[in-house]
């Protein structure tokens, strides 16, 4: 392995071992301490420990000169935990969204470039699209995908459009960064995403996004029909029942 490659993975394996020392002590803890006990050169912990306070990962009392995890590790542990909640609580959820609506729906969550999907409930038409757990799509392809994307920190959102390659899946996919911008912009006013015909054709979408405490769109729940049969009164008793199952949902994942 290159020497970089070992210097990187010597400080990811210093980084977790902080944690897990300070999470046992569960007390603050100096720098000549933390330096003893772990077997860190002590200039190389004292950047360590400043950029982890920098980016929220660890707190340092000025009185005690201890330092502790900080908030942004317990908004990761949060987060993982509420996510967790969601995808077992989403299928008794979404089959009551399935049966007022008579269409597919299905609880979407970001991973990586992609939106997959986590649980799903089928309609009952004849004619439905169907959706599976462990389908992806690209978050600029689909409803689920964009109410995420549009809910995203700015800087996880501009870092994204930064590095997006845009393929024309069909006719009518979005294919430029102009263009997925303003589209996130209104997404983000209304709460609601909608695509039509722009990940499979003949089909519509639409999705409104689960946020967690922090704001974070830990997931969202899409409904996906036939255009044939999609009009104004379809659309509002799908997009009531899209906001009724959000609210099912963070209040049994208990997200206030």
């Amino acid at each position: 392995m290159p020497s970089a490659e070992l210097g990187s993975v010597k400080s990811a394996m210093r980084v977790l071992d902080l944690f897990e020392y300070l999470r046992r002590w569960n007390a603050g803890q100096t720098h000549a301490r933390i330096a003893a006990q772990l077997g860190i050169p002590k200039s190389s912990l004292t950047q360590l420990l400043k950029t982890l306070v920098c980016r929220g990962y660890l707190e340092y009392d000025p009185v005690s000169k201890g330092y502790f995890l900080g908030p942004a590790v317990v908004a990761l542990g949060q987060r993982s935990a509420e996510t967790r909640d969601l995808v077992g609580i989403a299928e008794d959820v979404l089959a009551d969204t399935a049966h007022a609506t008579r269409e597919t729906c299905a609880l979407n969550l970001l991973k990586g470039n992609v939106s997959e999907v986590v649980a799903t409930a089928s309609g009952s038409h004849r004619l439905h699209y169907t959706m599976r757990k462990g389908d992806v799509a690209p978050l600029y392809a689909t409803s689920g995908g964009k109410a995420l994307l549009a809910h995203l920190p700015e800087e996880m959102r501009r870092d994204y459009l930064a590095r997006v390659r845009f393929e024309k899946i069909t006719p009518r996919t979005i294919d430029s960064v102009p263009a997925l911008e303003a589209e996130l912009a209104e997404i983000a006013r209304t709460g609601v995403a909608f695509v039509v015909e722009e990940f499979i054709p003949g089909i519509v979408g639409m999705a409104r996004p689960i946020l967690g405490r922090s704001g974070f769109p830990l997931a969202a729940v899409n409904i996906a029909l036939p255009i044939a049969r999609y009009d104004a009164a379809l659309k509002r008793r799908c997009l009531n029942a899209l906001e009724d199952a959000v609210l099912m949902l963070r209040e049994r994942a208990n997200l206030g």
